[in-house]
């Protein structure tokens, strides 16, 4: 099964090379059959040349420049709707997602035949290095109200970094958020469209370079549409977007 990886820069020139060539080393020591496909987000650094330098060296980076509406939500679904593999995951170019979890992510799709694989930091087994205390309080938060309306389990639906097969990315579009909701927006349209779905522990690391791209004031109402919206799909559509069994 050849997995795709699509990760998302905006003005990453500073650590996307060092994300790219640590992921691409542990997916060829793994021999995990792969394409990573970067967004660059029109980016107004280097960005873009250094994905061109550091593509003669690394074969199976494919990279686009996005010259249309930008944001991270944006940029993510312009991989979504380019991959080329049988699955993908959503990963940072910061580094802060362990490539090692990834390996962890692909086989437990292949051992448990699942739809998708989602990362949990704050369960046993799961890390966090460097997590800023107010982001950590205020994600705490918004994962309880998120458990709490859809009535799941799951604890740590915010964090992008999951896999998907590409039959349950193709059965939750279309996608409607254009920033970091959509973060929230895939797992749990997942979730409430009956995709078979497994936990792992997973690490997190505070990114080493560059500013974070997430404006916690400006993505609040964001977060509570899709919400909503999924909330909504779960207790009124009938079943109509359900998965087809």
């Amino acid at each position: 099964m050849k997995l795709s990886i699509v990760i998302p820069a905006y003005n990453e020139e500073d650590s996307i090379a060092e994300t790219i060539q640590t992921l691409y080393d542990t997916l060829i020591k793994f021999k995990i059959e792969h394409e990573i496909f970067v967004t660059n987000d029109n980016s107004k650094d280097n960005t873009a040349q250094v994905l061109a330098e550091i593509q003669k060296s690394i074969p199976t980076l494919n990279w686009e420049t996005n010259l249309g509406l930008n944001g991270f939500g944006y940029a993510v679904r312009y991989g979504l709707e380019r991959f080329s593999g049988d699955c993908v995951a959503v990963m940072m170019s910061d580094l802060s997602d362990d490539p090692l979890d990834l390996v962890r992510y692909y086989h437990r799709m292949l051992e448990d035949n699942v739809d998708c694989v989602f990362g949990t930091r704050w369960s046993n087994g799961g890390k966090v290095y460097d997590y800023p205390i107010v982001k950590k309080y205020i994600n705490r938060l918004a994962n309880f109200i998120v458990r709490i309306v859809l009535g799941i389990k799951y604890n740590d639906t915010t964090n992008a970094f999951k896999l998907y097969k590409r039959e349950t990315i193709q059965g939750i579009k279309p996608f409607l958020s254009p920033h970091f909701n959509l973060t929230l927006e895939l797992p749990a349209k997942a979730i409430v469209r009956g995709y078979s779905y497994t936990v792992v522990p997973n690490s997190w690391r505070n990114r080493k370079t560059g500013e974070s791209k997430l404006k916690i004031k400006e993505m609040g109402s964001r977060y509570f549409f899709i919400l909503m919206y999924c909330w909504l799909e779960k207790f009124f559509s009938r079943g109509d977007f359900k998965k087809k069994y």
